[in-house]
């Protein structure tokens, strides 16, 4: 939660050509009695920047934010808006750091050919930060908590239960793009900015991927499932799926055709991959189906039906910590796989037993109950990870869609590990 110290009139309030692209409706940002139509030779000078991300296809959190603000000079608060699009305050330890970041960043892409930046002079004098996480952070106040810049969205921080980086998952090299991958005509802020002593900078996302073989289809980023089990799926189970393929933007289920909803991945490989991986798979008794949507994203739905299980038709997972794929060092550790029947686990807490596993089976998915399980040795002392083997591989994607990403008790810890789920290119060998 944070919030914002403004000057002038209370009942006043900003409105950007981007607020009225998105809803028309009013936004978080109070304003003095001057036009924020006026020129920018009269804008005033503040050290608090308001950046408008246009085209926000992938996660923007406060890591991100800061990456791209900090060469610039020292950032002592960012906040986060979300209400209309996505908006953040940053600010910085004078007017000239600000006043340099502005002239950087404006129109730049923080990944290539998306999340592009409008970046003004905000009104507030201060930024009051509540609590430090991944859409709001005062890096002057570590007693608001401590979430490291570039913290690992892989989910293995120690805060959350997080345990060691475990040595199964890889994604082979040729879904990462060779260093002249990007060719967009507008600067990538994480690609590297023209003039800058970060231009050989590695992006903290791969966009757009290319294939070291040739760019492939140059298809969109949202995916058609069709032929799902209505009465059984939901967004976070379409998540749970999806997030081993590629990073999950947003997932909608569609209400005038039942069992139906679209996928927005975060770029066209992890299309490719999810349709090459799972299209045809059956589970829950039906047999889904995927397609290219001729769609380019998803937008958000502001008044979403409710699902048979009472859970929301809409969900905006950008930021969450869940996806696996959200920079270079934690897509590296995924192995790219078809549905097996023997499941990877991974980040369960360290010295849990078999019955622990079942347990989780038995309450959220009894119907699936495992064959056998199988524990790797530990290296440390901070988590577990292993193999579990069920009798059929629609049984293993219904207990991976359903019990992927549950909690489980830290007994050394005020924070519950994220228990996680893959399919184990191992199963011929267990």
């Amino acid at each position: 939660m944070a919030a914002a110290t403004y000057e002038g009139h209370s009942s006043k309030r900003l409105k950007t050509e981007q607020d009225r692209t998105y809803s028309g409706g009013s936004n978080y940002f109070s304003h003095s009695s001057s036009r924020y139509g006026m020129h920018r030779d009269e804008e005033r000078l503040n050290h608090i920047l308001l950046l408008t991300v246009i085209n926000p296809v992938y996660p923007i959190t406060c890591d991100v934010i800061h990456q791209i603000c900090s060469p610039n000079g020292k950032v002592l608060r960012i906040v986060i808006f979300k209400k209309n699009g996505i908006q953040a305050m940053v600010e910085f330890d004078s007017v000239e750091s600000a006043k340099r970041a502005k002239q950087s960043l404006n129109g730049c892409d923080i990944y290539s050919g998306c999340c592009t930046l409008r970046v003004e002079y905000a009104k507030p004098s201060r930024l009051n930060v509540y609590k430090n996480d991944h859409e709001s952070f005062d890096y002057t106040n570590s007693a608001l908590g401590k979430l490291p810049v570039a913290d690992d969205p892989y989910g293995h921080h120690d805060a959350y239960g997080g345990g060691s980086r475990h040595p199964g998952p890889y994604m082979p090299d040729s879904f990462m793009p060779p260093n002249d991958g990007y060719r967009d005509a507008r600067s990538s802020v994480l690609g590297g900015l023209p003039n800058s002593p970060y231009t050989n900078q590695t992006p903290l996302i791969q966009a757009t991927p290319v294939n070291q073989q040739g760019s492939g289809p140059q298809q969109g980023a949202v995916l058609m499932v069709y032929g799902l089990n209505h009465q059984m799926m939901n967004c976070d189970r379409l998540f749970n799926l999806f997030c081993q393929y590629g990073n999950v933007v947003r997932v909608k289920f569609l209400k005038s055709k039942e069992g139906c909803a679209m996928v927005q991945m975060g770029d066209s490989i992890s299309v490719e991959r999810c349709i090459t991986s799972l299209n045809k798979v059956s589970f829950f008794g039906h047999e889904m189906q995927l397609g290219y949507s001729k769609q380019a994203f998803l937008n958000d739905v502001k008044q979403p039906f409710d699902l048979p299980d009472g859970t929301a038709s809409f969900k905006d997972f950008m930021g969450n910590r869940n996806n696996r794929f959200t920079n270079p060092e934690s897509a590296s550790k995924n192995r790219i796989s078809q549905p097996t029947e023997v499941l990877h686990f991974f980040n369960a807490p360290y010295g849990i037993e078999e019955q622990d596993i079942l347990n989780i089976f038995e309450e959220h998915a009894p119907n699936n109950k495992p064959n056998n399980i199988k524990f790797f040795p530990s290296k440390t002392e901070r988590s577990s990870s292993g193999l579990i083997q069920f009798d059929t591989i629609s049984s293993a994607i219904e207990a991976l869609v359903v019990c992927n990403h549950v909690s489980m008790p830290n007994p050394n810890g005020k924070f519950p590990f994220v228990f996680k789920l893959c399919f184990s290119l191992s199963a011929s060998r267990y």
